[in-house]
């Protein structure tokens, strides 16, 4: 029986919190809680993100008021999201200096890199990510291949499950149920 007490889902870059892959990993995973946020960019209507400080400053006020409303510690909440979202997920868990402590890390479609720039990793702080992490991506995405993904996550000291979605590209267009029934599997699993 898992430990977990709740997750928190955060979108990506380009979406919100009630974008449809969040809401079907919410379904999937009821009756545990969940709560989905927006990024203040997003609150404030604006089109581009914030900087990584705020975001990930963000993450970890918003986990760590969801755990409290829940009655527990952050090291009993799974957080994660869709692309930059997963991603700002992994930094707050990695910071050196104040250390996210959860139960684990759902990454969906992690943007390793920009589209055609596949030199321009974002890998500096997966060292530091210590926590049980899935990882679902496509087999098409050009922000990096399953190759490109295991090869930079090696560096990663936690357990770290790989599901590929076939043919699947970046936004996992029309895979909503299936994503969101491999991250409840993998949750439930903890």
């Amino acid at each position: 029986m898992s430990t977990v007490a709740g997750v928190m889902l955060f979108p990506g870059a380009g979406s919100s919190s009630t974008h449809s892959s969040l809401i079907a990993i919410e379904q999937a995973l009821s009756p545990l809680p969940v709560a989905r946020y927006d990024f203040p960019y997003r609150l404030a209507g604006k089109p581009f993100p914030d900087k990584a400080p705020v975001l990930i400053a963000a993450v970890k006020s918003h986990v760590r008021a969801f755990a409290a409303s829940l009655g527990v510690e952050t090291s009993q909440v799974v957080i994660g999201g869709r692309s930059m979202g997963g991603r700002m997920c992994s930094m707050a868990i990695a910071d050196t200096d104040d250390p996210l402590r959860v139960a684990g890390l759902v990454l969906v479609s992690y943007p390793l890199h920009p589209p055609k720039k596949p030199d321009n990793l974002r890998i500096e702080h997966l060292p530091g990510v210590t926590v049980p992490t899935l990882c679902v991506s496509g087999t098409r995405d050009t922000f990096g291949t399953p190759e490109e993904l295991q090869t930079a996550f090696a560096v990663v000291p936690g357990n770290v499950t790989w599901s590929w979605v076939d043919n699947g590209r970046h936004e996992l267009a029309k895979a909503d149920d299936d994503v969101a029934t491999r991250v409840a599997s993998w949750v439930q699993a903890l």
